[in-house]
């Protein structure tokens, strides 16, 4: 031969790790040039790296590449040695590359000239699913990390397999069979279609269960504890999930363990269990049990505490000498209860407290139990951060906070922290996260509040039809509004108004063109001033209703006899070729009611009997214009409504969205001066006329007194489950009250029944709710005014959803309530009773909407029949 040429190739390490060296000889591109031959056989040499080049890789800076080998040019290398061993098992380790050879092109005076030829695995160009639900898609596309563009490699096609083996494992179909293969793409070189094919055959049920060793609990009672593993075809599992999952079987085998333990049985164990095929739809599940003794609670000692005593611990604990050795009870007086003993420690700042129960000597049935107290010192807050909000100024957040740096830690001002800013409306409270960071070595902590924020402002459009035609509504309202940033345009704006203070601004409009209009605007401040807690608000409205005119009630009754008349002897009526009364026709603008009103309310929260309380004082004007109103009892002439409302409130619930744990009321009296006491008007003499209605109320005199209640109780321990179903119970009473017996405020009565929606205007009455019965069918403003009311309740809801931008649950309740006309006849076991079911959804633009069907129970006085189903239409948040 003319040259002298060495070739080297190394082939790459199979999966088995070996590794393999080619010899075989080639030529350059220009055919004309022999690479040098590595003999194997021969002694290894060393040569020093004068170049490394890249081959094979177009979208990767060959540094980058090169970096990966270990290789460096200026290095030494034995050839053959480990040194191109290594490099290529590095390539390998990353998995993207479906080959790696590293060539010599030159040998030359102990320097040698390496290229590294890689063959890069294809990318993901489409993601088929076949045999699986929208749903189900979307949740194993978040699980399984294949992702368009992303180069595939046989570990993700195998980490895919189980995942999705693994969720629908999940769901009862254990047959599952997933096929995940590949496919060129034509249409794009190096890139291939990823097919997902799932069989997911009949979900795997349980057909029977078999207990075996079981005396102290009944075989019925340990397959009510098995929470979900619950045989099919049982009347008693109707609403419970029959499928068969292995982690929820493991997790009710601890549960049967956990009760027996719960009873003293603290050497219960479940020593044999199998499921075996019952057919291809079922299993048979087995277990045998060894229940063990039972004993019973004899001596407790403390050792290390010294800031309670012994005997004040004992008392929190619950246990005393004699008691069933309840395990499930000790945890919890240890830890988990919200009057715990780690609680009253936590409360304190002994944020590293620790207490470890140690059974110290059993005798017989009997255990005497140590508690093995570690106080630790007490923990500071240092940091206090917080991440994700980008709605509200920082210090509109941390003015909400009970955990400020320097304060001493306290568990309970954690979670009033965490209510605080859950009521703000602008985060997520399903993902507020308090990220307690304590640091033992220094005695100090850190808190970090991760937040998600949410769109807060609502938009309400709303059309519908009444009988002057179409009712249309637009209300604007700006949860984050900043009044003092209004002059100040710039950063300070997002959209068209000043953000950032968490303050309310309401604008609303209602109008039917000339019959109705009517428009309102609010504002409130939760921290008026920027310093202390005290609410301000100030509100303004004017509305005007106009009535038709006598031609058309006269013309509407007159055709409805006509027609009657006709249509029974001829079978036809008088407007049998389009029925239809122009009503634009009948418009009277001499008939009509315009309200006025103004309000303004200062609140402040109070530190007795617990910083939960508020007391708010609002004082109200509005002024009632009417003329020919025949709808009120009083008809003409003008009104004048001055009232001071005083409120005393309490709130502690966890989400004002969908509470589930905490307690709301009221109690308020809204009064007028007792103008009758001064006057010198003898009302005696004023006859039931309308002429001295109209006289009598000019200023209207009243004293009204309410109180409204609500308690949430959560079903299950809601601080781990967040789909807790909460049982909400619900009292409230009103009584409108006169100063003179002789001058009773046709103004501020109650009108009850229905939704409790307010249609068209209140006529300065209260829209009181009964579901299962007609709006204002058991009391309305002018035929039977309520000057006394109560309502009861019970509801038990259950979240469907609880997202970031929708909350959605169902609910079923029972009613009952009833409204009277005479303060003297007040009876509250005198009411009209209803139960229904229905559904809220709850939109951060559009607020809470929702639907219920209620069945009315009783009778309406003067009716002959129930009031029977309900449909009723809800929007907004009450009480």
């Amino acid at each position: 031969m003319r040259h002298r040429i060495f070739t080297i190739l190394v082939a790459v390490i199979s999966l088995l790790g070996s590794t393999q060296y080619s010899a075989a000889q080639e030529t350059d591109a220009l055919g004309n040039a022999e690479k040098p031959v590595i003999l194997y056989s021969g002694t290894p040499k060393k040569y020093e790296i004068a170049d490394i080049k890249v081959a094979g890789i177009t979208n990767y800076e060959d540094y980058v590449l090169i970096g990966l080998s270990g290789l460096v040019v200026g290095q030494t290398i034995t050839v053959p040695g480990e040194e191109i061993t290594d490099a290529c098992r590095r390539y390998w380790r990353h998995g993207l590359f479906s080959d790696v050879q590293i060539t010599a092109d030159k040998i030359e005076d102990g320097k040698i000239w390496l290229t590294i030829h890689l063959t890069q695995r294809p990318r993901v160009s489409e993601i088929r699913y076949n045999g699986v639900k929208k749903s189900e898609r979307e949740d194993l596309e978040s699980r399984i990390g294949l992702i368009k563009g992303n180069q595939i490699t046989p570990n993700l096609i195998d980490r895919a397999k189980v995942l999705i083996k693994r969720y629908f494992d999940e769901k009862g179909f254990k047959n599952a069979e997933i096929i995940v293969s590949q496919k060129d793409d034509t249409a794009n070189p190096n890139q291939v279609i990823v097919s997902i094919d799932v069989d997911k055959k009949e979900k795997i049920k349980v057909h029977h269960i078999s207990i075996e060793g079981n005396h102290a609990l009944t075989t019925n009672k340990l397959k009510r504890v098995m929470k979900k593993t619950n045989e099919k075809g049982k009347l008693l599992n109707l609403f419970k999930t029959k499928k068969f999952v292995d982690e929820n079987y493991e997790a009710d085998k601890q549960l049967i363990i956990d009760k027996y333990n719960e009873l003293g049985y603290r050497d219960a164990a479940i020593v044999a269990d199998s499921v075996k095929p019952y057919d291809d739809k079922t299993v048979d599940v087995y277990l045998k049990i060894d229940e063990g003794d039972k004993y019973y609670l004899r001596n407790v000692t403390w050792v290390g505490n010294t800031l309670y005593p012994a005997e004040h611990l004992n008392l929190l604990l619950q246990m005393k000498r004699g008691d069933v050795y309840n395990q499930k009870l000790l945890d919890e007086r240890v830890h988990t209860d919200e009057d715990a003993i780690s609680n009253l420690y936590s409360n304190n700042g002994y944020l590293f407290f620790n207490c470890d129960p140690v059974e110290v000597n059993i005798v017989g049935d009997s255990i005497d139990l140590e508690m093995r107290v570690y106080e630790g010192q007490q923990a500071t807050i240092n940091k206090v951060t917080i991440n994700g909000n980008d709605r509200l100024y920082e210090n509109v957040v941390r003015r909400e906070l009970r955990t400020r740096p320097g304060d001493l830690f306290n568990r309970e001002e954690l979670m009033r922290s965490y209510r605080e800013i859950a009521q703000f409306g602008h985060f997520d409270p399903e993902q507020i996260k308090p990220d307690v960071q304590p640091h033992p070595e220094d005695g100090t902590v850190d808190i970090n509040w991760d937040l998600v924020s949410k769109a807060n402002d609502q938009v309400e459009f709303s059309a519908g039809w009444g009988q002057t035609g179409i009712i249309g509504k637009l209300s604007l309202k700006f949860t984050n509004f900043s009044l003092q940033n209004l002059l100040h345009p710039g950063e300070n704006y997002r959209g068209i108004l000043p953000q950032g203070d968490g303050q309310t601004l309401t604008i609303s409009g209602q109008t039917n063109a000339q019959y109705y209009q009517s428009y309102s605007i609010s504002f409130f401040d939760p921290w008026f001033g920027g310093k202390r807690p005290n609410a301000f608000s100030f509100s303004a409205f004017y509305s005007v209703q106009t009535d038709m005119s006598s031609n058309y009630y006269s013309q509407a009754m007159y055709q409805n006899m006509y027609n009657s008349y006709y249509s029974g002897m001829y079978g036809y009526g008088m407007y049998n070729y389009g029925n239809y009364m122009n009503y634009e026709n009948y418009y009277d603008p001499d008939k009509y009611m315009r309200v006025f009103g103004v309000s303004a309310m200062f609140g402040k929260r109070l530190k007795w009997p617990d910083d939960y309380f508020q007391f708010t004082a609002e004082l109200s004007y509005q002024h009632y214009n009417l003329s020919e109103w025949q709808y009120f009892p009083v008809t003409n002439g003008n009104c004048n409504n001055l009232s001071l409302n005083l409120t005393l409130s309490r709130s502690s619930v966890d989400n004002p969205i969908y509470p589930r744990a905490g307690s709301e009321f009221t109690l308020s009296a809204q009064i007028t001066p007792p103008y009758s006491l001064f006057d010198g008007v003898d009302y005696s003499q004023y006859k039931n006329t309308q002429e001295d209605r109209n006289k009598m109320h000019k200023w209207v005199e009243y004293h009204k007194w309410k109180f409204k209640s609500k308690i949430y109780i959560p079903l299950m321990d809601y601080m781990t489950v967040k789909r807790t179903p909460v049982l909400m119970g619900r009292v409230e009473f009103g009584l409108l009250g006169h100063y003179n017996k002789y001058k009773k405020s046709p103004f501020e009565t109650f009108e009850m029944g229905g939704d409790g929606m307010t249609g068209y205007a209140t006529y300065a009455t209260e829209t009181i709710a009964l579901r299962g019965y007609e709006n204002g069918s058991i009391s309305s403003s002018y035929y039977n005014p309520g000057y006394a009311y109560t309502r009861l309740g019970l509801e038990l809801r259950y979240p469907l959803m609880l997202e970031t931008s929708t909350t959605i649950y169902a609910l079923t309740f029972l009613e009952a309530g009833n409204a009277w006309s005479n303060v003297n006849q007040f009876n509250p076991f005198e009411l009209k009773r209803s139960a229904g079911v229905g559904v809220r959804i709850f939109l951060p633009m559009i607020g809470m909407m929702g639907i219920d069907w209620a069945y009315g129970f009783d009778k309406i006085d003067g009716s002959m029949q129930q009031s029977g189903s309900q449909f009723h239409f809800i929007l907004g948040q009450e009480f």
